[in-house]
């Protein structure tokens, strides 16, 4: 490729004749041109160096023909050559004054002949360059699928990520035995490896030259190199990562699922500053998805508002230029060369002509690839990338969803509720009657809270805004039901009546993203969880008893993150989710707090839920449902060896609630897995020459 190719600029003709010059150096030297061991490094070859001159390789060449080859390789197009009639013109001269020539040593006058010969076939060469310019060799799309290696399942809302050299993919696998971690396979071989030390990563993104891959795990930013050795602390991200991205000078700029702006930090270390502010006036709530345009000061970025007109596509930059919005669209947009932004629409990959110096889109889009799966609202993300070369990698939209399924202890299978279908967040009514529960519209992507009747079976809507309506939780009585919702830009409190009869009122509202997580059962107070700056994930309660004055404290603070937070049926304990060990563990404290803490799990565990009685806790390990037996007394508490209950064949994404308990702890509701687990990837080389046809 040409530069102004590799810069994303128009190609014209002098674009051909840079190639042509290659391929002219190439016949008389036996070398290519422009060498690297890598993408990256032949990128910046073509970018930045020079040939060695053609005599220093090919002594007998005519300095004329040097001349030539030089002219056609200037990196500026308006100094090479301006056609190949020029071209044609100085090859024949060059041609007619090297048959006149007689050489002063017989041994030259044997390699004349072939000299001569060589500079008609180059003559003829760029004849057939004039004439045929206007009809390319058609160039082929190759399409295939990778799939996991054996026992290793591809969540299907996963981003599969190809390195900007276009020779790997790296992607997100759970093992059988539930360790999660990072996968890299070449695309010349049918195997992945796992990278140790990605434990629980999420989201990777590629370093620049392809040699390292960032990724999140829990409130951490991460690196690992390829060649070896254990994964590095980058920085806090405060939250769950929200993508990032990498460039040349050592910068990474990243985003935060909690919502917030894009920050950016040194890939070997650092604290992470703010490098975007978000539009209050436009409702923004996140900016996610950065990725870098080729000249590394500039990225893209999905700005998330709570109104659907204002959710776009910007470019924003690390010198704090004002952002520019480039595309309208509910997805991620990713550059590439020679001059694209690919972005999603529906399910459709879409490509449209994009100047990546003047911001400017151009043409109309065009379909690349049908089926693209997107991640659900809020995140709003689309499980695509594409390489520097030409390469795109995505993943298909899931054909089967969750299944909501009762257990026994013992993991015998007792019942269905309801078809398959995307439930996230199931909770049980106090009388254990009903179950509310997120259910996602296929149509808009956005979840809605849904009421089942377990009795009878059939299921009502509860919430009808366009918004996001996420995360139920009853009250004591059973008679209201609140949630979280990004109406108003922010995911603030609601409450409604559960039998549906009334209308939404507002619990609090705050500028930032607050997850509801409990309600006491004496009804005094609900719990949420909210990312702050200095400290990330907190569990905060807000008083809501009849008079009470709504005034917010913090309940649990660390620089460890802590959620999932659920109040004991006494409400004397509170059971929670921190990474402070450096891995997920269940701990209980007094609520309040008063300073005594104790870990409850031992080898890792998520999501804790209360028997009904307070002298069991459950909590998700891996892939399995554990029980711990716990006694409190006076200011003191004591947990039993956790016991493994059952597998359970958990959706293996990072919500709370993929499970409930009935208050004698003997049954289960699981959200498991509808159908195959694993979710392949298709890669397509060479996608851009699908455009052409």
């Amino acid at each position: 490729m040409a530069p102004e190719q590799l810069e994303g600029k128009e190609a014209d003709a002098r674009t051909d004749i840079f190639a042509f010059g290659a391929v002219l150096y190439e016949m008389v030297t036996g070398r290519t041109a422009f060498e690297g061991r890598s993408q990256a490094s032949l990128i910046s070859a073509i970018m930045t160096s020079e040939p060695p001159p053609l005599a220093a390789l090919q002594p007998l060449s005519p300095p004329a023909l040097a001349h030539v080859v030089k002219k056609c390789l200037a990196k500026d197009p308006d100094e090479r050559w301006q056609s190949a009639g020029d071209i044609a013109a100085e090859l024949k001269w060059i041609a007619e004054a090297g048959s006149q020539a007689e050489a002063p040593v017989r041994r030259r006058n044997q390699y004349a002949g072939w000299i001569l010969a060589g500079v008609l076939l180059i003559v003829s060469l760029a004849l057939g360059l004039l004439h045929f310019r206007g009809a390319p060799a058609r160039e082929r799309v190759v399409r295939f699928t990778a799939l996991a290696p054996a026992g290793v399942a591809i969540a299907a809302y996963d981003l599969p990520v190809v390195s900007p050299d276009g020779e790997r993919i790296v992607f997100r696998g759970s093992t059988a035995d539930g360790r999660v971690l990072l996968w890299v396979r070449r695309l010349d071989s049918l195997a992945a490896q796992p990278l140790a030390g990605t434990e629980d990563g999420y989201f990777p993104f590629w370093s620049p030259d392809s040699r390292q891959v960032g990724f999140f795990t829990q409130q951490k930013l991460r690196t690992i190199d390829l060649s070896g050795g254990s994964s590095q602390t980058v920085c806090d991200v405060g939250g769950g990562g929200g993508g990032g991205t990498w460039n040349r000078n050592g910068v990474i700029v990243f985003g935060r699922m909690s919502g917030g702006a894009l920050r950016q930090v040194a890939a070997k270390g650092g604290v992470a500053k703010p490098v975007t502010a978000l539009d209050e006036a436009r409702q923004e709530s996140a900016h996610m998805y950065p990725f870098f345009l080729p000249d590394g000061r500039r990225f893209l970025y999905l700005a998330r508002s709570a109104k659907q007109e204002n959710t776009a596509v910007y470019v924003g930059s690390l010198d704090s230029q004002p952002p520019r919005q480039v595309l309208v669209a509910e997805s991620n947009a990713v550059y590439s060369p020679p001059g694209f932004l690919l972005f999603v629409r529906g399910q459709t990959l879409m490509a449209q002509a994009f100047d990546s110096k003047r911001l400017q889109m151009a043409g109309d889009p065009l379909p690349v690839a049908e089926q693209v799966a997107a991640l659900p609202a809020p995140y709003l993300g689309s499980l695509f990338s594409a390489s520097e070369n030409g390469v795109l990698c995505y993943h298909e939209p899931a054909a089967r969803m969750a299944q909501l399924a009762w257990y026994d202890r013992s993991g015998k299978r007792l019942a269905l509720l309801g078809e398959p279908g995307g439930y996230t967040n199931p909770a049980l009514s106090p009388d254990e009657k009903r179950l509310a529960v997120d259910r996602c519209d296929p149509q808009t992507n956005r979840r809605d809270i849904w009421v089942f009747d377990l009795a009878r079976g059939t299921s009502t809507r509860l919430t009808f805004d366009p918004a996001e309506d996420v995360n139920s939780v009853w009250s004591p009585d059973g008679s209201r039901i609140a949630f979280s919702s990004e109406r108003k830009g922010y995911r603030d409190i609601y409450q409604k009546p559960a039998s549906g009869a009334g209308g939404d009122e507002l619990v609090l509202e705050s500028k930032a993203n607050k997850s509801l997580e409990d309600w006491s059962r004496d009804g005094r107070y609900m719990i949420f969880t909210a990312p702050q700056p200095a400290t990330g994930v907190d569990v905060w309660v807000l008083p809501v008893s009849p008079g009470a004055e709504r005034k917010l404290a913090p309940l649990l603070q660390d620089p460890a993150a802590q959620d999932q937070a659920q109040i004991s049926p006494d409400g004397r304990w509170i059971a929670y989710r921190s990474t402070e060990s450096g891995r997920p563990e269940v701990y209980v404290q007094a609520f309040p707090p008063s300073g005594g803490k104790w870990q409850v799990s031992t080898a890792g565990g998520t999501e804790p839920r209360w028997r009904g009685d307070g002298k069991e806790l459950f909590y998700v390990a891996g892939t399995k449902l554990m029980a711990v037996e716990v006694k409190a007394s006076g200011s003191s508490f004591e947990a039993g060896a956790p016991k493994a209950l059952f597998e359970a064949r958990l959706v293996p994404d990072l919500r709370r609630n993929r499970f409930v308990v009935t208050a004698d702890g003997k049954r289960f509701l699981v959200r498991t897995e509808a159908g195959d687990t694993s979710s392949p990837i298709t890669v397509v080389v060479n996608w851009p020459a699908a455009l052409k046809r």
